[in-house]
């Protein structure tokens, strides 16, 4: 039996609800497959201040590290919005990601057909949508420096270098060629010095890849083209703030935020996450869509721990529980019953449990 240690980052507001439920379906994969799943459960984010007084505890750190794969919630807490920046759950994020050398962020977004109604996009500009974000997530504005506030000014500073942008565009070329083979690399090259670097090293290293077509695109033209021609979209590979900005946006296309999964990959264990944040509203109410997290959990198996038929089983029994009318409220049209986070969870469960699934392509 093969044995994989994930370890279990639940974070904050609904993270912990939605994370159950991804745990749950690692569970019957691993009943299913014959697979051991070694799971460390731990604090980041408000639940590593509260338990350590630090957004990523030493302990936290020392884990994750070891592990196979880190399987993350949300973080963020509007009670530490005026905290320290070192007490902030969002730093406790940056370093997790730093910790891993996490530097490549992927966020699948496809249209289900069975939710082509929840998009306010007309049906007609959803179909064949299925595009991939690829998100530098290492530098750029988040981490460069010098940077900090001093009473009426305050300054970040954007940086990136050749060797960065690189290894970033590599993950994207790669991905494209085991896709329809484009890639549309985003930047602001008409305004930054640094978007002209992204622009000319993304050319050069297009060379290495004949059998994948590059395009270059600002910044503002794609988020255009993500709501009026999204199908057009094939691979998006774009420097940290604009693929935060940009994959948040498709989510529009899907549906609903609660859907998008993302893999972090780099040189150590990937870090798996869903795309949404902790929204401190639903938090405890059960009505979260665990959807966007076991989606990650699909993730987790397919790009964390190469298990591609175990993800395949995940993302199918997610598929069927959409098709038999399983929604969640941000799901359900009016009228229409909605189901909670923990009832979403079994019915996708119950699904990987079954011994085949027809009907799905």
């Amino acid at each position: 039996m093969k044995t994989f240690s994930v370890a279990v980052l639940p974070g904050d507001g609904i993270g912990p609800e939605v994370i159950a439920q991804a745990v749950r379906v690692l569970e019957a994969v691993g009943e299913r497959f014959a697979i051991r799943f070694e799971f460390a459960e731990l604090p980041v984010g408000a639940a590593g201040v509260a338990a350590a007084n630090d957004p990523l505890p030493p302990a936290t750190r020392d884990v994750v590290i070891q592990s196979d794969a880190v399987l993350l919630g949300a973080v963020g807490d509007p009670r530490l919005d005026t905290a320290p920046r070192a007490l902030r759950p969002e730093t406790g994020l940056l370093a997790l990601r730093k910790l891993l050398g996490v530097f490549a962020n992927l966020r699948p977004v496809a249209v289900h057909p069975a939710l082509s109604n929840c998009s306010p996009l007309k049906a007609d500009r959803l179909q064949g949508v299925d595009l991939l974000v690829v998100r530098e997530l290492t530098g750029g504005l988040y981490y460069g420096e010098p940077r900090g506030r001093k009473e009426m000014r305050a300054i970040n500073t954007l940086t990136y270098t050749a060797p960065e942008i690189q290894r970033v565009a590599r993950v994207a070329f790669e991905a494209a060629r085991g896709r329809r083979g484009l890639v549309t690399s985003v930047d602001k090259a008409n305004v930054l010095e640094v978007s002209q670097l992204w622009r000319e090293t993304v050319t050069q290293l297009a060379g290495d890849y004949p059998d994948v077509r590059l395009e270059h695109c600002y910044v503002d033209t794609a988020a255009m083209r993500l709501v009026t021609d999204p199908a057009s979209l094939d691979v998006v590979l774009t420097e940290n703030m604009f693929g935060d900005i940009l994959s948040d946006e498709a989510a529009v296309l899907a549906g609903s935020l609660g859907l998008l999964p993302s893999a972090s990959l780099g040189s150590g264990p990937g870090l798996f996450e869903p795309v949404h944040g902790s929204a401190p509203p639903l938090a405890g109410r059960g009505v979260a869509n665990p959807i966007g997290a076991i989606a990650t959990a699909a993730m987790l198996l397919r790009q964390g721990l190469n298990l591609p038929d175990a993800a395949d089983a995940v993302d199918d029994a997610i598929a069927a529980a959409l098709y038999a009318g399983a929604r969640t409220q941000d799901l359900a049209r009016p009228g229409e019953v909605s189901i909670g986070t923990t009832e979403m969870g079994t019915r996708i469960v119950d699904l990987v449990l079954a011994e085949a699934l027809e009907g799905l392509s």
